[in-house]
């Protein structure tokens, strides 16, 4: 048991090799030892003071520093993470399933019955309420950052804008909540798509949108990044989010990309049909991805939930992008938790650590893990900006989760419902909202 008490030693606990920065002189990442069947744990003691990471030293060696007499907490190995960075959710849509199903499991009917739903139940303090129990969920399994896409087209997009702000502001001292515009990329094109742009920049926000194959793809392409480098805005996209080999979106951005000169992030997410494309295709999207400094998110839960689905017949394949291939390349590769709860993904629960085992199993991100566990905490905390997020360092912030399986083996095979989360060394409350709490609005 931790105390109330933000200064303290933890002994004896395995940190994720890549997820650990050894930034002074006297503390290379070489002093310390390398332990784990795949050599992807640095067994260390992390003396926290006064909500900081103050130490860090491997373990069973004298302590660079004097240590005051405070509290000694011995994890027996158990594995400390960092705080989850979850870079791509749709935190509007989250937990309507009860009250607008999916009825066949097909992403055509999830647009509509999404649609359908929005237009009868999103009021402002609808929104709100479901949006914070999605932030009330991430923040207890141990997320610090969230990205948010928010339809944002016309009224609804003024009032969902408005929740977002009012969020930021309740949840600034617990959560990191980005906002980035979703709108079919024609909107742009039109008045309210400047208005929308405006409106992005007030709040800080992200200018984004859904890409998809048509005649005006490069014109409503151009019109985006010349908007965003107006406003000096960071980009982020939906492309591809389909099986069709035809589907070129993510190619078309690093094009547009390239011939603006675009120095802002960008970000591509999906991806899925990069996965079915001949190979001279995917090579050469690849290395325009690479030159256009574009980072992908991909999403393996609901992609393996809505990609190929036929009425009574098996899937022929999981919908997740070329990860490993992009990852090799050197473009920066995030996993990330999509929707939840609602007509485009019926389970979830705001946690990172699922989405991080079920990609895990998805897409083959073990033999070897090696540094798989950037994808949903460093790279993703870099993608959005966050450079003090993600990772483990003396002189960050104490915002840590601390598990009793001891390798990645335990970690993934058992729910680890029990894990403690701190946040500047205090252990939080990670007890979960009730469902309950959405009743009246789901007439349940």
């Amino acid at each position: 048991m931790l105390p109330s008490t933000s200064n303290y030693l933890l002994k004896n606990g395995r940190v994720p090799a890549s997820l650990l920065e050894m930034k002074s002189s006297t503390q290379s990442a070489s002093t310390v030892a390398i332990t784990g069947s795949e050599n992807n744990f640095c067994l260390v003691d992390i003396e926290i003071a006064a909500g900081t990471i103050a130490q860090i030293i491997p373990s069973g060696t004298e302590h660079l520093f004097p240590i005051a007499d405070i509290p000694i907490f011995d994890l027996c190995k158990g594995l400390v993470w960092p705080c989850f960075v979850d870079m791509h959710t749709h935190l509007d849509k989250g937990h309507i399933w009860e009250r607008s199903p999916n009825p066949d499991g097909t992403f055509a009917r999830a647009i509509e019955a999404a649609c359908a739903d929005a237009q009868n139940n999103w009021n402002a303090d609808d929104v709100y309420r479901r949006m914070e129990f999605g932030l009330k969920c991430s923040y207890a399994h141990g997320t610090n950052a969230i990205r948010t896409h928010i339809d944002s087209a016309g009224e609804q997009g003024t009032v969902s804008l408005e929740v977002v702000e009012a969020l930021q502001a309740e949840w600034g001292d617990r959560l990191i909540l980005q906002a980035v515009s979703l709108v079919s990329l024609d909107y742009f094109l039109t008045p309210a798509g400047e208005k929308l742009a405006d409106r992005i920049a007030e709040i800080g926000g992200i200018l984004g949108g859904v890409a998809y194959i048509n005649p005006d793809l490069d014109k409503q392409l151009d019109r985006v990044f010349a908007l965003a480098k107006e406003r000096n805005l960071n980009l982020d996209f939906h492309t591809d989010e389909n099986d069709d080999p035809e589907s070129t979106t993510l190619q078309q951005v690093a094009k547009t990309a390239l011939r603006h000169e675009f120095s802002g992030q960008i970000i591509c997410g999906h991806c899925c049909s990069l996965a079915v494309q001949p190979p001279e295709l995917v090579t050469e999207t690849i290395a325009l991805v690479k030159a256009a400094n574009i980072g992908i998110v991909s999403l393996p839960m609901c992609n393996l939930y809505l990609q190929d689905r036929q009425f009574q017949a098996t899937p022929r394949w999981r919908g997740v992008t070329l990860l490993h291939e992009l990852k090799a390349a050197g473009i920066p590769v995030a996993v990330a938790s999509d929707n939840c709860r609602d007509p485009f993904y019926g389970f979830g629960d705001h946690d990172v650590l699922e989405v991080f085992n079920m990609a895990v199993r998805i897409a083959h991100l073990d033999m070897p893990y090696g540094d798989w566990p950037c994808a949903v905490t460093k790279t993703p905390a870099d993608l959005m900006g966050l450079p003090n997020l993600g990772r483990i360092a003396v002189g960050l912030a104490a915002d840590l989760i601390l598990f009793k399986a001891r390798n990645f083996s335990e970690l993934l095979s058992r729910v680890q419902g029990d894990r403690t989360v701190l946040r500047q060394g205090i252990k939080i409350d990670t007890t979960l909202p009730d469902y309950r709490e959405l009743d009246d609005l789901l007439a349940i």
